[in-house]
């Protein structure tokens, strides 16, 4: 009789320890995720640090594009290009729904900025403006020293650095979230300027964002 006792003690004593290892376990899975079918985890930092990353879903999609295009300006000074800009991209930006647009021209003797759009005293105020900043005289003066292709040449290359050589614009469902009266400047700073005749001036465009 002893041993029969003995034995069934042994048999309840292993069929609770079972028990408590099946409720245990879950527990410790529920409280240290691995993986599920709509996240993915990684530990930094500490075995206690967990980070829950979301998978890409198919409407999320990152998305990048890339264009060239050629502009050449009327005259020296500033121009809008607003349209040339949003005419070579009006096919791949719908496909972004927030992401950014970066426009990079490739020329130390022009530049690119933002402002104005709707009156025209604007783009003649700001070439006057950046004249009186940076005056040609200063070729013929001796102010500079690189003079060699004539009274523009240096002051072109600072008006370049003082605008910027390139721009960011934030896309929003498709479309550039440009402000109401704001458009896209093509600073010509050299005198050569003239359709079919003058500086050519690239400017990369691009695009990146997701659906």
């Amino acid at each position: 009789m002893d041993r029969r006792r003995l034995s069934l003690l042994l048999l309840i004593a292993s069929v609770t320890l079972s028990f408590a290892f099946v409720i245990v376990v879950p527990s410790f899975a529920r409280a240290h995720p691995t993986s599920t079918s709509s996240s993915t985890s990684c530990k930094q930092q500490g075995e206690d640090s967990i980070i829950v990353m979301a998978k890409p879903t198919a409407s999320g999609i990152p998305r990048w594009y890339q264009h060239e295009i050629s502009v050449t300006a009327p005259n020296r000074g500033c121009h809008l290009i607003t349209h040339q800009i949003a005419a070579a991209i009006k096919y791949d930006i719908t496909n972004i729904n927030i992401g950014m647009v970066n426009l990079f021209i490739q020329h130390t003797s022009a530049s690119l900025t933002i402002n104005e759009n709707a009156d025209p005293d604007v783009l003649r105020d700001m070439e006057v403006a950046l004249n009186k900043l940076v005056p040609g005289t200063w070729t013929a003066d001796g102010t500079f020293h690189h003079t060699a292709e004539g009274e523009d040449d240096m002051p072109g290359h600072v008006k370049s650095s003082l605008m910027g050589s390139s721009l960011n614009i934030p896309i929003r469902n498709g479309h550039m979230a440009l402000g109401t009266w704001q458009g896209i400047y093509l600073n010509e700073h050299r005198n050569q300027g003239g359709w079919g005749g003058g500086h050519t001036r690239k400017i990369i465009i691009t695009l990146q964002g997701q659906s």
